[in-house]
Order: C-alpha cells, then sequence, then structure tokens
C-alpha cells in the first residue's frame, strides 16, 4: 500500500495520497486548495533509525523516565502513543525522524 506525494500547480504545496494497491488509478487532490492540477514527485529514501541508534548515540532516560537530550523526546511521544493503543500519526512520525536526524524545531534547538 504506497503513499504517493504530489506537488499541486495551483499552490505548490506538497500533499501525499495513501493507494490501496500499487495498481489502482490515482486521481489525486490538493490537501491544501483542493486543486487537481498535481505532480507526482520522486519520493525520499530515508532509513528510520531504530531505538537502539538513538540509545547508541544520546544514551538513555533517566531513571525517573526524564529526557536527558531533546533529541529523545520521539522515544518518550512514541511510547505515550503505544500506551494509548494508538499510531503515531504521519507527520508527527516525520517529526520524530527529522529529530533523530538533529533536524530540531526551533523551540528544543534553543533549549
Amino acid at each position: 500500500m504506497p503513499i504517493y506525494e504530489y506537488r499541486c500547480e495551483k499552490c505548490e504545496r506538497v500533499s501525499s495520497v495513501f493507494v490501496r494497491s500499487a495498481k489502482a488509478e490515482v486521481k489525486p487532490k490538493c490537501e491544501h486548495c483542493g486543486s487537481t492540477r498535481m505532480k507526482r514527485l520522486m519520493s525520499r529514501v530515508q532509513r528510520t533509525r531504530s531505538t537502539q541508534d538513538v540509545i547508541e548515540e544520546y544514551g538513555t532516560s533517566d531513571a525517573a523516565g526524564g529526557i536527558q537530550d531533546p533529541r529523545q523526546i520521539g522515544s518518550w511521544v512514541e511510547r505515550r502513543f503505544e500506551e494509548y493503543g494508538m499510531d503515531v500519526p504521519a507527520e508527527t512520525r516525520e517529526m520524530i525522524d527529522r529529530a533523530r536526524e538533529g533536524d530540531l524545531p526551533a523551540e528544543i534547538d534553543d533549549l
């Protein structure tokens, strides 16, 4: 079940389209402005870092479960979603993965 990315030719924003089958016909629609003038993008390939990768690079949380390094907040967020039996939303997953690569949001980077 692939997810394709498209750039809107009207508003130039990127939308992700979930497709049930790679053989299915896709009629993408911009999730921002509703336009159907979309151009398919080449998706980036990225290896998601494992929990062990993060621990090796940044250490573990303290005994109280506190975060030693802001880049570890992703592990805390993942545990909370798991406790509630929920999937991590795609936007949150992307933010966690970027943080693990060192691309921190300005609010965290300033700490």
